[in-house]
């Protein structure tokens, strides 16, 4: 007979190995183009070359090359489960994700080691991380700012923790009539691609309100770029139409140098 020491160490184990199949069942459900979050993917996927394609037309860098971001540092803020981190990284970037869930840097940390691929995953808030000194080339805030309160604090955190010549790049929802009609209407209670309330309309940002977030801490907006879904082919693209998802791009300056 096991005596009841063994028999707790058994059953501990037991549950750890039911946890760890149960994230790393998540995780890839996560990954699954054809399971639940496809939509989420493939809204993803467009960001995802668009966010690329302003890296590496900011720093130079040439996208054909096997790790094009090599050296850059690279902060996501609401890192979620990865997705975003994990490419970048794999093109060479120094990749930190941040997430205020434990439960989605479980995830996260759990599906970049099984790929090797290397990250610091950490559970804390942009506020609870270091600015005596600027640390990052890029900081993403995708997604992030329409969930929060305090957004001006937000977003003072993120530029403290630019590096001078550094790329800011911040994607949202706009406080638009459109944005209502078809980012919580129609994708949480139509098309059910979101969980209803997952948005609170009166939380979304403009695209000048954001840049007049960023002027008082020295950065300026480079551009801004729309998305939009076709719910024929079921496809994202990037537009010029900013009225409800929309990614903005803000540089810091390097004091002494002018911006082209």
């Amino acid at each position: 007979m096991l005596d009841k020491s063994r028999l707790s160490r058994f059953k501990t184990q037991i549950d750890s190995q039911t946890e760890i199949a149960k994230f790393d069942a998540l995780a890839k459900e996560w990954r699954d183009p054809h399971g639940k979050f496809k939509h989420v993917l493939s809204f993803n996927q467009t960001r995802l070359t668009a966010i690329e394609d302003q890296i590496a037309s900011h720093f130079g860098r040439d996208l054909t090359q096997d790790i094009p971001f090599d050296g850059l540092s690279l902060l996501d803020i609401g890192c979620g489960v990865g997705l975003l981190c994990e490419p970048l990284a794999s093109q060479g970037a120094r990749v930190t994700g941040i997430d205020a869930s434990e439960h989605n840097i479980t995830l996260a940390h759990r599906h970049a080691n099984s790929w090797s691929i290397p990250i610091e995953y950490r559970h804390c808030l942009a506020g609870d991380l270091p600015r005596e000194q600027p640390q990052y080339d890029v900081i993403l805030n995708t997604e992030v700012i329409e969930h929060v309160e305090d957004q001006a604090a937000l977003v003072a955190s993120c530029c403290d923790l630019l590096k001078p010549g550094g790329l800011m790049v911040m994607a949202t929802l706009n406080r638009t009539l459109r944005s209502y009609l078809i980012g919580i209407i129609g994708a949480e209670y139509i098309m059910r691609y979101l969980p209803t309330g997952t948005h609170d309309w009166h939380h979304f940002v403009t695209p000048q309100e954001l840049d007049e977030m960023l002027t008082p801490h020295g950065l300026s907006t480079k551009g801004v770029e729309g998305m939009a879904f076709n719910p024929f082919t079921r496809r994202w693209k990037i537009t010029s139409n900013s009225a409800v998802n929309y990614l903005l791009y803000a540089s810091k300056p390097i004091p002494g140098v002018l911006e082209a």
